[in-house]
């Protein structure tokens, strides 16, 4: 554990001292190996009209579409305006990204974007959304 507080503390005070750095990381320094690939679409802004086989549809002409989820709010049953369409390939997913992002659905805009795998246990890594030399130089 001490290790872990250790490499924490450091990393923060890297993240400090060097403000080109875009990323804070928790628990592990990120891994060497290249990022696995990314088929699976976040598609927020979803009317409650839509269902799975409406956005499989909006999505099928891009590409094979292997798996549409939309999240219901489980007191009411209604969709919480937001699910996830998975590709079997990754370009087919770029391409549907790219063509359908802020595009109309059912009289909504989508707002989409690569999906985030849901990791329980590993690194945790936040994108950082402002520069850290802009926050401390405000401090200051």
């Amino acid at each position: 554990m001490k290790n872990t507080t250790v490499f924490l503390a450091r990393r923060i005070l890297t993240n400090v001292n060097n403000p080109a750095s875009r990323l804070r990381y928790y628990c592990s320094p990120p891994s060497s190996s290249s990022p696995p690939c990314n088929n699976k679409l976040f598609v927020g802004g979803l009317s409650w009209s839509v269902d799975e086989r409406s956005l499989k549809d909006a999505f099928s002409s891009f590409g094979e579409v292997t798996e549409v989820n939309i999240l219901y709010d489980k007191d009411s049953g209604r969709s919480r305006g937001f699910g996830f369409v998975n590709f079997s390939k990754e370009d087919d997913a770029r391409s549907a990204k790219d063509a359908m992002d802020g595009k109309a659905l059912l009289g909504r805009p989508l707002r989409i974007s690569f999906a985030l795998e849901k990791v329980r246990g590993g690194p945790v890594v936040v994108p950082r959304l402002s520069n850290i030399g802009d926050v401390t130089s405000r401090n200051t």
